[in-house]
């Protein structure tokens, strides 16, 4: 294959290649949800997209009540006490919103064993509910007549529109790779989704909490009879999707800096590729599949045009799904080995 003919040159191949891998981080720690769901109820929770879209909004939030509606600029090393702050908020945001969905959506259709296609239905309904209810803010606001206190919140003019972090992080360049300059946000963000990512691993193999986890995505009747809680477990499970949820929200909005009332969705869509690319179920595939999917649309990018990029990923999942049904490595949560 000729590099030069593809991307006119090697440093462009490079650049593509390293700017891929940032965004690729995001689609992977966004991609847990969807697996670790999966793994233990053989369930796609297509309503994961909004919970990670109610951490950006929380991101938001948090600057602007620290900081305020004002425009501002920061260095990555000024805004890190208020990111800090924000990722814990972001964190608990999407748990919360994680766990009402378990609670309203999914708990009685799971203790009814109910078909799958109707859990599916109940998560397809619980994202536009979501989704709408941020973009209603404005009206909840006012029911409870704190619309003008919480006016630089809501925003009612503009709620269905982008919303925007007043302080925008600007990236500080520390080397290049190709064409490409690293900038200190790129590290924070591909490190920090890979240190989330290690965790989580190590959490499900090393503790007892994780080996019931697993022991329920295995056989959860033998889990049960083994004194396993299999209700505890499922929440734990969505509770971990949501905190690694908003911990992408974070690093999402550190590289970008904008949302919306339907941010998650076509984000959601692309973690969901992911998760099936690397082996849906699987933690470390989930890894993976984020990596090569934000890998492989900056190369369509490069290749075919900016405006090909979403085209490229998913025309990657179905290639994916007819060479290798199972993904790229293909364990199912279950049967990770301690």
């Amino acid at each position: 294959m000729d590099l030069g003919a593809l991307f006119g040159s090697f440093d462009n191949f490079l650049s593509y290649t390293a700017g891929g891998l940032v965004f690729g981080a995001i689609y992977a720690l966004i991609a847990l949800g969807y697996t670790m769901v999966y793994g233990v109820l053989q369930l796609i929770n297509f309503a994961h997209s909004e919970v990670f879209m109610y951490g950006t909004f929380a991101v938001a939030w948090t600057f602007i009540f620290f900081h305020g509606t004002g425009d501002a600029t920061w260095s990555l090393g000024k805004a890190i006490p208020i990111l800090l702050v924000a990722l814990v908020v972001a964190m608990l945001m999407s748990a919360a919103v994680a766990l009402l969905l378990e609670r309203v959506a999914y708990r009685r259709l799971i203790r009814n064993n109910s078909p799958k296609l109707i859990a599916l239905i109940s998560a397809i309904g619980a994202s536009f509910a979501l989704a709408e209810a941020m973009g209603l803010r404005d009206r909840f606001a006012a029911w409870f007549g704190l619309d003008d206190d919480l006016a630089d919140y809501v925003s009612p003019d503009k709620a269905r529109d982008v919303y925007s972090n007043p302080v925008t992080i600007q990236p500080h360049e520390l080397f290049t790779i190709g064409g490409y300059g690293v900038t200190d946000v790129d590290l924070v963000v591909l490190g920090a989704a890979l240190l989330m990512m290690l965790a989580l691993d190590q959490f499900v193999r090393r503790t007892r909490l994780g080996r019931g986890i697993r022991a329920t995505a295995q056989d959860p009747e033998s889990a049960a009879l083994m004194g396993v809680n299999s209700g505890r477990v499922v929440q734990i499970t969505f509770l971990i999707g949501g905190l690694m949820a908003g911990a992408a929200a974070t690093l999402y909005m550190m590289k970008i800096g904008s949302t919306r009332q339907n941010a998650g969705f076509i984000l959601g869509v692309k973690a969901f590729t992911a998760a099936v690319m690397g082996g849906i179920g699987n933690l470390r595939g989930a890894l993976v599949g984020g990596l090569v999917l934000g890998v492989m649309e900056n190369w369509g990018s490069a290749v075919f045009g900016q405006e090909w990029k979403d085209v490229v990923a998913f025309v990657l999942l179905v290639l994916i799904l007819l060479v290798r049904p199972s993904g790229i490595l293909g364990e199912a949560l279950g049967k990770a080995r301690a």
